[in-house]
């Protein structure tokens, strides 16, 4: 049986990604998993390395999707972005860390809110 949270965040997972595809972001990767952690989506905006964070939350009752990225968490997902790039090669490619926050409040449209170039790729 499937945790209902995992659940959750795949579909807040491919409801980004529609979101951004529409947007003109190409797909390289989705859930890709580094020794330092787990990429949500990796995408390309132009010659732009996307590292795309998806936060999916059934309400804003205790915060927005977005706040639970406390600075731990984006040096957990710099340093996965430059294990990724280091692993592909592509150290000289510009990149940047987006967010995407996701409320897929029961009865309602969902809402998507997306955060280009949310954090520095250096954690802070």
């Amino acid at each position: 049986m499937s945790d209902p949270r995992h659940t959750l965040g795949r579909e807040g997972e491919r409801l980004a990604e529609r979101f951004l595809r529409k947007r003109g972001l190409k797909m390289i990767a989705r859930r890709f998993n580094t020794p330092v952690g787990e990429l949500d989506l990796v995408m390309r905006d132009g010659d732009t390395v996307v590292f795309v964070e998806v936060k999916t939350r059934r309400d804003r009752k205790f915060a927005d999707p977005e706040d639970s990225i406390n600075v731990g968490k984006q040096r957990r997902l710099a340093k996965a972005a430059c294990w990724f790039l280091h692993h592909k090669r592509w150290d000289d490619r510009p990149c940047r860390i987006d967010v995407v926050a996701v409320i897929l409040a029961e009865g309602t449209e969902p809402e998507i809110n997306h955060f280009p170039d949310a954090f520095a790729p250096n954690g802070g």
